[in-house]
């Protein structure tokens, strides 16, 4: 494509501000890793939640939304709408927890939690496991939907993109820290958000579509418009409904909506400035990213139906981009028809989306490695310049690991569908292990390789040794009883966390619950002391809450729907039921809080 003068200059002056932003917070991120890895743990809410909100719009969001659309129609969106459970848990139980922990990275949370060498095995190996091995595949996907965007809007071979992207990412990531992060986070944010509402309407002018109506009209169209999908299709509505909201969200692992919270989001936490910044971040999160945000991209998904019905299409209009031929090449090429002037502003809000992600998994990679491995294995007293400096090294490495993983990469959703699959039964062990003594360091060791093997054996194993292909569900529900029935069995099984430790951990963090109460007991019972929590337990007021908050969120989700299909009761009713539940949540909102 041709870029105009205007738009170079919208490109140029967005790369100079990011990095004047980087230049101007290299001299605080340079003072200590944990002002580098966590702002020092004075941010206000609205920044950390716009900044979560920003990392989970990344380059290839919008291509797995339209590989969803195009393959499952709108409802195949619940895939990860379900999540919004495990988010809204998050908010109302588990932020005030993380962030009185008062930790770096979550998992610190290990050797706090859990007793002996496996406790301090695991910390390591977690880091490295996630900083390292997950964070890279993370980044990868992101970096293949910069590839994508490269190829189709640019023509740059995969290679060029991922070298492109990759210098500028790191140049910018590693001078400012987190804190600069924060503050560039918060104006790709708008930037993303302007781009994508621009992509939407230049997609509903294309004169094949001819305007909303005539596309929600369009036989292309037509069958992927249900909000929810048809029981007339068990096996859809088993994949994409009813496995991700009965089971889904609250077994699995995925970055971003961790069950109980965890990785970045944890990061975002601790660089709050206290407990309630904390819980207000993670809201202001949720809504954001599920109320907000999908409309623009399902709209374009859509509309690449009527322009580009199938595969071929692709082939066609795009010769010589045959690796990279696949549906979630449907977002990148409806943006080819966005005109001069109105593409430079929509290539730099996805060069933002790119960027916000990839610099908070590199951030928060090498936050693991430094803090997690080397500082506390290796260096235990290693200056605070050297890890900062280590920190920066890092960040490269994890860059160059990412470019070079996603050159072998095939499509978004695969991506999406191997993470799942990895993490795969480990959600229900990281909710109650803030509330149930029994579980140790050898349950989540065992919930860890367990799910990473049967993830494994579906992906290289069950078809090569001569069985048919399970249906993801299936393969995703048994990872997940695989997992929680190993799990389970070596937490019984196994030696429990010293009762010191836990002492300590319930000093410090006061999760409260009938799970404490035989800890309690023994440590009176043996002299210790032992400060009991007073007053009502706040969690089944926190379920409540979360319970709200996700009626409030899918009604605005869905009521936006209706009123963009026309169905103006049913969105008024919906836009009703949030605002009722929204006024549940401030009913209880002191007695959590």
């Amino acid at each position: 494509m041709i870029l105009t003068t205007l738009d170079w200059s919208i490109i140029v002056l967005f790369f100079v501000v990011s990095l004047g932003i980087g230049v101007w917070t290299a001299r605080t991120a340079n003072k200590s890793s944990k002002d580098y890895f966590t702002a020092s743990g004075k941010m206000p809410w609205w920044l950390l939640g716009v900044s979560m909100v920003a990392t989970t719009f990344s380059a290839d969001t919008p291509n797995l939304v339209t590989d969803i659309v195009r393959q499952n129609g709108v409802s195949g969106n619940w895939a990860w709408w379900a999540f919004l459970l495990t988010g809204m848990l998050t908010v109302f139980v588990y932020a005030g927890l993380w962030k009185r922990l008062g930790v770096v990275t979550d998992v610190e949370f290990y050797e706090m939690r859990y007793s002996g060498k496996i406790a301090r095995f695991l910390r390591g190996f977690r880091a490295v496991y996630l900083g390292l091995m997950f964070n890279v595949m993370i980044m990868a996907s992101v970096s293949l939907a910069a590839i994508k965007i490269g190829g189709i809007l640019l023509g740059l071979t995969p290679g060029e993109t991922v070298i492109i992207a990759g210098v500028v990412t790191v140049i910018y990531s590693s001078l400012g820290g987190l804190r600069g992060i924060l503050i560039t986070d918060f104006i790709q944010f708008f930037l993303a958000i302007v781009g994508s509402f621009i992509a939407a309407f230049v997609a509903l002018d294309h004169p094949k579509v001819g305007g909303l109506a005539n596309l929600l009209a369009h036989e292309n169209v037509a069958d992927k418009l249900s909000l929810i999908p048809s029981f007339s299709n068990p096996e859809i509505f088993m994949t994409i409904f009813l496995v991700p909201l009965l089971i889904q969200w609250w077994s699995v692992w995925y970055p971003g909506a961790e069950p109980g919270g965890g990785g970045y989001i944890a990061q975002r936490m601790f660089a709050a400035k206290d407990e309630a910044n904390s819980v207000k971040a993670v809201l202001l999160f949720q809504i954001t990213h599920y109320a907000l945000r999908p409309w623009p991209w399902i709209i374009v998904a859509l509309a690449s139906l009527i322009v580009f019905p199938d595969l071929e299409s692709f082939r066609t209009a795009f010769p010589g981009s045959e690796s990279i031929i696949n549906h979630d090449l449907g977002y990148p090429a409806m943006l080819t028809y966005i005109p001069a002037g109105l593409l430079g502003l929509v290539l730099a809000s996805l060069i933002a989306a790119f960027m916000s992600t990839i610099s908070t998994h590199l951030n928060w990679g090498a936050s693991y490695l430094v803090s997690d491995v080397y500082k506390r294995f290796i260096n235990p007293d290693a200056s605070e310049k050297k890890l900062v400096g280590l920190g920066r090294i890092l960040t490269v490495v994890l860059m160059i690991l990412a470019s070079l993983f996603a050159l072998v990469l095939d499509n978004s959703l695969g991506a999406f569908q191997i993470l799942l699959q990895i993490g795969a039964g480990t959600g229900l062990l990281f909710i109650l292990r803030w509330f149930w003594w029994r579980i140790n360091a050898a349950s989540e060791l065992a919930a860890m390789v367990i799910s990473f093997l049967v993830a494994i054996y579906f992906k290289f194993v069950h078809t090569a040794i001569g069985f048919d292909p399970l249906l993801s569900w299936q393969e995703l529900v048994i990872g997940i009883s695989i997992t929680t029935v190993g799990w389970i069995a070596v937490t019984l099984l196994s030696k429990p966390t010293d009762l010191s430790v836990l002492v300590s951990f319930i000093q410090k963090v006061n999760p409260g619950g009938p799970g404490w109460k035989r800890i309690i007991n023994r440590a009176k019972e043996e002299g210790m002391t032992v400060d009991e929590p007073t007053g009502p337990w706040k969690v089944p007021y926190g379920i409540l809450c979360m319970i709200f908050g996700s009626i409030s969120v899918y009604g605005l989700l869905m009521g936006t729907g209706q009123f963009i299909y026309g169905n103006l009761l049913n969105g008024f009713l919906l836009l009703g039921a949030a605002l009722l539940s929204g006024f549940g949540i401030t009913k209880f909102w002191k007695k959590i809080f």
